[in-house]
C-alpha cells in the first residue's frame, strides 16, 4: 500500500470532522463530497448559512478579548469575521471540530495568520511553520519515496532557534501521520564545515539546540542534499553522519530554498505534495496551495484527522 492510500486507511480508523469553509470553490465541495462518501473523515462545508448568528458574535467579541492587547479595533475584527475562514478557526479552537483545512482561495498569509490567531501556538514549539509531505514515485529516497520537506510556506528566514523547531514539530508529524522514525537532515550549500557563512553558522545552532530539545532525535547538519540523501554520497562526504545518507525529513535554511525545492520535485518527479501542513499550533490546520487538485484537498483533510486523532 502507498503512502496516500496508507495515510487515508489511517484517517477512516477514527472519523474525525474537518470543517471546510471555502464553501464557494468547486474543488473543495467535489474534496467533501469524496471524503463523506469514501468515509475519510467527517466534513463541514461551512457555507454562510450554516453559520449561527449569535455564535459569530460570541466569537467576535472572544476574539476581540483575546488580541485587543495589540490594538485591533472592534471594527477590524468583525471585518475579518464576514469571512467563514475566522468562524471556521474558532470552531477548530473550541473543538466544535477536529480540523481546519483551507487554502484554495486564500493566500498562505491569510491561513496562517487566521490559523495562528484563533488556534495559538503550541507552547513547547514556540512557532508555527509548515511542511509538506513528499511521495516521489519510484524512488529509492526518504521512506521509499516518502520525505517530508520543512519549511516551504511560512518563515522566510528562519534564525538556529526557530530551525530547531521546524525540525521537532516536522519530527512529531513523521510519527503521528507516517509511523516512521524521523531521521533529520538540516540542509545547506555546506557539508560539516566545507564552507563557512552566517548560514552556516545558524544550521550548527540549530543542530545544538534541536538536541537539546529532543535527545533522542536522529538530526544532523549542516549537509547538502546528496549527503543527505544518497548513501553512497553521504560515505564519501560524511562517512561519520548519523543518518548515513538515509534522511526522510529535510529542514531547508530558508523559505526561498524549500518552497522552490518542493515544486522544483513535484512538477519534474510528479511527486504528489500534501500540504502545507502547518506545524506548532494548538489544533490541526492545513494549509492548500491555490493551485490545488481535489485529491489534494482530500489528502490534506485526511492528514488533518490524523493529527486529531
Amino acid at each position: 500500500m502507498d503512502t496516500i492510500a496508507k495515510i487515508r486507511q489511517q484517517a477512516k480508523k477514527r472519523l474525525k470532522t474537518i470543517v471546510l469553509p471555502e464553501y464557494e470553490d468547486k474543488r473543495v465541495v467535489e474534496a467533501s463530497r469524496i471524503l463523506e462518501q469514501e468515509g475519510i473523515t467527517k466534513v463541514l462545508l461551512l457555507s454562510k448559512d450554516r453559520i449561527d448568528k449569535q455564535e459569530k458574535e460570541r466569537y467576535i467579541q472572544k476574539f476581540y478579548e483575546m488580541h485587543k492587547a495589540r490594538d485591533i479595533e472592534l471594527e477590524t475584527v468583525r471585518e475579518l469575521f464576514e469571512n467563514t475562514l475566522y468562524y471556521a478557526a474558532m470552531m477548530t479552537a473550541e473543538g466544535k471540530v477536529d480540523g481546519l483545512v483551507a487554502g484554495a482561495s486564500h493566500t498562505t498569509p491569510d491561513m496562517a495568520r487566521a490559523s495562528i490567531r484563533c488556534l495559538g501556538v503550541d507552547e513547547r514549539i514556540t512557532i508555527a511553520s509548515s511542511c509538506f509531505i513528499m511521495v516521489v514515485p519510484d524512488s529509492p529516497y526518504g521512506e521509499n519515496g516518502t520525505l517530508i520537506f520543512a519549511d516551504c510556506g511560512i518563515i522566510p528566514d528562519p534564525n538556529g532557534r526557530q530551525l530547531a523547531c521546524i525540525s521537532v514539530a516536522a519530527a512529531e508529524l513523521a510519527r503521528k501521520v507516517l509511523d516512521i522514525t524521523p531521521r533529520i537532515a538540516l540542509l545547506s550549500y555546506s557539508t560539516k564545515g566545507s564552507a563557512q557563512s552566517k548560514t552556516t553558522a545558524k544550521i550548527q545552532e540549530a543542530l545544538e539546540l534541536a538536541k537539546e530539545m529532543a535527545p533522542e532525535l536522529l538530526v544532523d547538519g549542516e549537509m547538502q542534499v546528496d549527503a543527505a540523501i544518497e548513501p553512497e554520497v553521504a560515505r564519501i562526504k560524511y562517512p561519520d553522519s548519523l543518518l548515513g545518507g538515509r534522511a526522510n525529513i529535510l529542514i531547508f535554511p530558508d523559505l526561498d530554498a524549500g518552497n522552490i525545492s518542493y515544486k522544483l520535485v513535484q512538477r519534474l518527479s510528479r511527486a504528489r505534495a500534501v500540504g502545507p501542513l502547518i506545524l506548532g499550533l494548538n489544533k490541526p490546520a492545513s494549509d492548500l496551495s491555490r493551485g490545488c487538485s481535489v485529491e489534494d484537498v482530500v489528502d490534506c483533510a485526511a492528514v488533518t484527522a490524523i493529527r486529531a486523532q
